[in-house]
């Protein structure tokens, strides 16, 4: 019988594509929903949520590891990120020991390396904190930027490049991982039962140092054919004074708040080369220029652009 995987956030943008290979990987896949889902093969779908224990319960019974994807990325205040990360991740690992499923497998972010740098930091800091006092056999993943067919997060900086300009953050350096990638990571975590527990891992597309933000910016014009893309730094101060306008023309439905401005402002967003996963364990499998052609590929043949 295939070893069951039990999985928060599978209807998000990493949870979907992790979904496409578990079946491959070996896995049969129990995965938590708020909304019918069609029959998918391999997965079973659990109706509940992070905040309903008895669906948690459910979704974990039984099952060999679990997998916390599920998260919010963006609230409109500081107990929208703490019910979402640190209740939520509270609430799962309660759920796993109470089933007795013991390995764990966490996705974090690099926001956590600077919980004083914004509210979503210091709530994925502190869903780090509840796995690593949980006794379970743990590993967490702190993904930089991720990119691939299906994001949103990232998808207006591909329209700007296609149109051959692109406003970035202040100067600074970032990491990046393809969604595909990552799934291959956390499907392997998850069998893992030795090397990886206790670990912190952060991962990216192996590229030294990062990128800065103008050559990503023109690696992704290169994705939609064009030589040349025209870059523009937005300063800090304009990042805040859009954010603030931002708030007063969609208020709770605001997309760059505050709290997210300072996060894109921050000059250091590269993965630590000393936590970096070895490699008789993963990495990363696609060249990121065929991996940003595709995810561009994937927004044209969709619609999106």
């Amino acid at each position: 019988m295939l070893p069951t995987l039990a999985v928060t956030g599978a209807t998000g943008f990493v949870g979907g594509h992790l979904l496409d290979k578990a079946a491959v990987a070996g896995w049969r896949v129990r995965a938590l929903t708020r909304r019918a889902q069609p029959d998918r093969s391999g997965v079973s779908w659990i109706d509940g949520a992070l905040d309903r224990p008895d669906s948690l319960a459910a979704l974990v019974q039984g099952a060999d590891a679990v997998l916390h994807i599920a998260g919010v990325v963006n609230a409109p205040d500081r107990a929208g990120f703490e019910a979402g990360n640190v209740h939520g991740t509270l609430a799962v690992v309660e759920a796993a020991k109470a089933a007795g499923v013991r390995r764990f497998v966490h996705v974090s972010s690099l926001a956590a390396r600077e919980p004083d740098l914004s509210v979503y930091g210091w709530s994925k800091a502190r869903a780090e904190v509840i796995v690593q006092a949980s006794g379970l056999d743990w590993t967490m993943v702190r993904p930089p930027a991720i990119f691939g067919p299906g994001d949103t997060e990232m998808f207006d900086l591909f329209r700007m490049a296609k149109h051959g300009v692109a406003l970035l953050p202040p100067a600074g350096r970032m990491s990046a991982i393809f969604v595909r990638d990552l799934a291959d990571l956390l499907l392997s975590l998850a069998a893992d039962q030795n090397a990886s527990i206790g670990a912190t891992f952060e991962a990216d597309d192996g590229r030294p140092n990062g990128w800065a933000h103008a050559t990503f910016a023109k690696a992704l014009g290169r994705a939609f054919g064009r030589a040349h893309v025209s870059t523009l730094a937005v300063p800090e101060l304009v990042l805040r004074l859009a954010a603030r306008a931002d708030g007063m023309v969609r208020r709770k439905a605001a997309k760059l708040t505050p709290d997210r401005a300072r996060y894109i402002a921050h000059p250091d967003w590269v993965v630590t080369d000393a936590l970096r996963p070895p490699a008789d364990l993963w990495r990363a499998a696609t060249p990121t220029p065929d991996a940003l052609r595709a995810t561009a590929d994937w927004y044209r043949a969709n619609g999106w652009l």
